[in-house]
């Protein structure tokens, strides 16, 4: 049997979810005994100066004996997070975004609004 065949037998159902520069991916695969487990792989990508890119990628794997465990952390942790700070996504590029507004309600000015100008042509 080739690879590539123990690849398609390993391979049983998989579904993707993008989430912006996220990528995860969740594979039902085959044991050597032919019973059944989740892997969850978390894809990121990573822009260089230069225009290249690489991904840095995570991966647990879930067995069966462990499913009803996870699944009742993972509700229970997803729970508390909506309790204690709601369905509303709040994040460093929304901080950035509220900072602004209250500096310029403060009427105090910014680090961007003191850049002093300069002339290149004395370089």
């Amino acid at each position: 049997m080739s690879d590539k065949d123990l690849m398609d037998q390993e391979e049983i159902y998989s579904k993707v979810l993008r989430a912006g520069r996220r990528t995860y991916f969740f594979d039902v695969r085959s044991t050597k005994a032919g019973d059944y487990y989740l892997t969850v792989t978390e894809s990121k990508k990573f822009t260089h100066d230069d225009g290249s890119f690489h991904y840095k990628k995570h991966k647990i794997y879930l067995y069966k004996e462990d499913f009803a465990a996870f699944r009742d952390n993972l509700d229970e942790m997803m729970n508390y997070i909506i309790d204690e700070k709601g369905t509303e996504v709040i994040s460093e590029r929304h901080q950035k975004d509220f900072k602004k507004e209250d500096v310029s309600q403060n009427g105090s000015s910014s680090a961007t609004d003191s850049f002093t100008d300069v002339s290149f042509d004395d370089i």
